[in-house]
């Protein structure tokens, strides 16, 4: 009995020790899209910046499909040991949510361990040139003139680009036909070329198009004017009162990480985003530093959810309505 004491009290002793050593060896960061978009972005810049200040690579690997959840189901099985996280976004965690909503509302605790939010930055609400519209208040005169013949584009059901516009027409009492795309990319590519009406699209996306005329950007989707369109009004300025609907980036860890391992992970994230030159690099993508406690994100992220999943359950029946008549 005492030999076995004694392996146990060795065994704990190596894991506290492998833990107050964290990290010891290459950490995989999942992002959960493919390359290119605002999720891998951001990875990439947290990644390069946590490599150097722990001398272990960090390791960014895409694995996109199923609206970000195939990546997001990756980690919530990983071993809860701090070396696999995931980038997550409003629209991946979406995703999982509503494939878990036999379960009962979904609590982000239950399937990952919460490390901090990384950026909330807000959309852009863009309109192709000939729309004829020059403020948000011009467009739901538009949208109730026309009854549902104004398209909007999205990266896809359930996205963030997607969930913004129909909380747009839930509390702008209107109606716009939904045109799911694979990708922000596809999306931009058919509202340049008037396919499509509206998109609620990230500002860096398209910033260069706006630039050059190609298209038209009426407002912004946050509290507060984003840094990438500092002249730009919010939605709420421009004709939409209390509107808001932002895009979120967190870090991830699978449940049952160890506190201190979640812990360590928050405080050297925190401090990346809060220096200067990562400030300076999201202002250029339209989004600012907004870090958070692991308490504090869990919060965020449940009543995100919450939110959003209110929204998709109005847009769902007002399909069902549709359909019917």
């Amino acid at each position: 009995m005492k030999k076995i004491m004694l392996v146990l009290a060795a065994i704990v002793l190596a894991c506290a020790t492998a833990r107050a050593d964290y990290p010891t060896r290459q950490i995989r960061l999942i992002v959960p899209f493919a390359p290119g978009g605002g999720t891998d972005v951001l990875a990439r810049i947290l990644a390069q910046r946590l490599s150097e200040k722990w001398g272990r690579p960090v390791v960014v690997e895409n694995q996109p499909g199923a609206s970000g959840s195939i990546g997001s189901k990756a980690v919530e099985r990983a071993a809860p040991d701090g070396y696999t996280l995931v980038m997550a976004s409003t629209g991946a965690l979406m995703s999982l949510a509503t494939q878990y909503e036999k379960d009962g509302p979904f609590d982000v605790n239950a399937h990952f361990a919460p490390v901090t939010l990384v950026a909330d930055p807000p959309y852009v609400i863009t309109v192709n040139p000939k729309v004829p519209a020059k403020t948000v208040a011009d467009l739901i005169a538009l949208a109730k003139s026309q009854k549902s013949s104004l398209t909007f584009g999205s990266s896809g059901v359930g996205a963030a680009s997607h969930l913004s516009g129909e909380l747009f027409q839930k509390e702008a009492g209107i109606e716009l036909l939904h045109v799911p795309y694979k990708g922000t990319g596809a999306a931009e590519t058919d509202l340049i070329a008037g396919r499509i009406d509206i998109m609620f699209a990230p500002p860096q996306t398209v910033e260069p198009m706006v630039k050059v005329g190609k298209l038209k950007a009426l407002a912004t989707t946050g509290k507060t004017r984003s840094p990438l369109f500092p002249n730009l009004p919010t939605a709420d300025e421009s004709g939409l009162p209390g509107y808001e609907a932002v895009g979120w980036f967190g870090l991830l860890a699978p449940a049952h990480t160890p506190e201190d391992i979640v812990q360590k992970l928050n405080a050297a994230s925190v401090e990346i985003l809060k220096s200067d030159d990562v400030r300076e690099r999201l202002a250029n993508l339209g989004a600012e530093p907004h870090p958070m406690t692991p308490a504090e994100y869990s919060k965020f992220i449940n009543a995100d959810l919450k939110k959003w999943t209110a929204v998709m359950q109005t847009a769902e029946a007002r399909q069902k309505t549709g359909e019917k008549k």
